[in-house]
């Protein structure tokens, strides 16, 4: 399933979350005209390597100055255009409108401690792992988890391809990430269980997995605002055909 697009129409202007968009196309654009043997050494360096994080000695983190860089520098880091593509997709869809509840200044805090909890859960989850892990998605996860319990009624337009045919469907946001967080959570246990998998790198379950949670039980302290009616879009205004 591909979102296309929610029914909520974001009330200000999602300044924050256009720049953190517009950060990440500019890091990523810098990646892709690297060499690959430069690419893999910044990936190295600035990505979220477990096994470098003093996890167990927190207070080393003092001398650890490259542990503690690699925690922010790794969400703004990608490993290919789907990678990089399907994360600035889901910010856009649903990161407005909880920066719209949240206001920009907090949602920038939530959006950079989102992303801290899921490095640090996949961390602790694969501490002895070399591996470098980065992308968006631990914090866009957050936002998912976010968006989840804001705006439970909103609807999803999803892409279905029915046999080969393209196929839009409105499904609620309920539905669809509780879906998405499902389907990590099993993929995550499912790892756990081919451990030799898991350290050879691949998709970051469990940052996912923390990114939602982190999001899902912290919201409420960054939107203290009371919220007002939103408008509700229907289909027709984004397909008019």
């Amino acid at each position: 399933m591909l979102p296309i697009r929610d029914t909520i129409h974001s009330r200000s202007f999602p300044i924050v979350n256009y720049a953190i968009i517009g950060i990440n196309t500019a890091v990523f654009l810098f990646e892709v005209s690297m060499p690959d043997r430069l690419l893999e050494q910044l990936i190295y360096v600035f990505g979220m390597v477990p096994a470098r994080l003093p996890l167990f000695e927190p207070w080393r983190f003092l001398f650890s100055p490259l542990a503690v860089i690699s925690l922010f520098t790794h969400m703004f880091l990608h490993g290919g255009w789907v990678h990089f593509l399907s994360n600035m997709w889901i910010l856009f869809i649903f990161g407005d409108n909880v920066e719209d509840r949240m206001g920009s200044f907090r949602y920038l805090v939530f959006y950079i401690l989102g992303g801290l909890a899921a490095a640090f859960t996949q961390a602790f989850v694969d501490p002895t792992s070399q591996v470098p892990a980065i992308g968006a998605s631990g914090a866009i996860a957050a936002i998912m988890g976010a968006y989840f319990l804001l705006f439970p009624n909103a609807r999803v337009i999803t892409l279905i391809p029915l046999f080969f045919i393209p196929y839009f469907i409105e499904i609620s946001a309920f539905f669809f990430l509780g879906l998405w967080f499902v389907t990590q959570f099993f993929s995550g246990v499912a790892s756990l269980l081919s451990p030799a998998q898991m350290s050879m790198g691949g998709i970051a379950w469990f940052a996912h997995i923390g990114g939602f949670i982190f999001g899902f039980l912290t919201v409420k302290l960054f939107t203290p605002r009371r919220p007002q009616p939103y408008v509700r879009v229907y289909p027709d205004e984004y397909f008019p055909w």
